[in-house]
This record gives C-alpha cells, structure tokens and sequence, in this order.
C-alpha cells in the first residue's frame, strides 16, 4: 500500500520485486492513479506465494474505508476488529427506507 502525495492510499499487487514496483511507480511508468499523486511513499507490504491470494487481498484492501486502511498500516489489530464489526455498519451500508419499528 502507498501514499500517495494528497494523503490517499493506492492498494496494488506485483509480480515483480517491490522494489522495482515502486521505482515505476514513482518514474510514472504506468501513469495512472499514482502518476499523478507523486511523491509516494511505501506504508504497508505483507507477501503472498500465490498471485492469486495477493489479488484477493488487493480486492478486499480496496474496498475498505480510511480508518480501516491506517489500523492495517499502524498493525492495529484491536481497531481493525473494532472496524470490522458488523454491528455497526457504515451509513452507506444501511438498508434503504423507514427504520423499522422494533417489538
């Protein structure tokens, strides 16, 4: 995971080493996201074996909010449970209509 120059985070996978991961990112190799957002800076890496558990990991990352990316940077492992919760979940992931009225 980097940060990117605006305070933003950019999740992604590699198939190559880090290292020259990062070096394209900051020689806008790619353009894209980050390209424009430099200078970036390396806040969270964890290894996979196999391509296909990263992306799965890159996905599940992506669609996390803020708060919940900085407790996996700051390996906050109570926050991230905390966040994790579902017994309080996002305004966005309410049910739609009138509260229902409880019995």
């Amino acid at each position: 995971m980097l940060r990117c120059r605006d305070g933003s985070y950019y999740v992604g996978t590699t198939r190559t080493t880090l290292e020259q991961r990062l070096a394209e990112h900051r020689n806008r190799h790619y353009g894209g996201y980050t390209a424009s957002r430099l200078p970036v800076e390396l806040v969270f890496q964890q290894p996979f074996d196999r391509i296909e558990d990263a992306i799965a990991a890159e996905r599940q990352v992506k669609g996390w909010r803020r708060e919940k990316k900085e407790a996996l940077i700051r390996n906050d492992f109570e926050a991230l449970k905390s966040l994790s919760s579902r017994s309080a979940p996002h305004p966005s992931r309410r049910p739609l209509g009138p509260p229902q009225d409880e019995e």
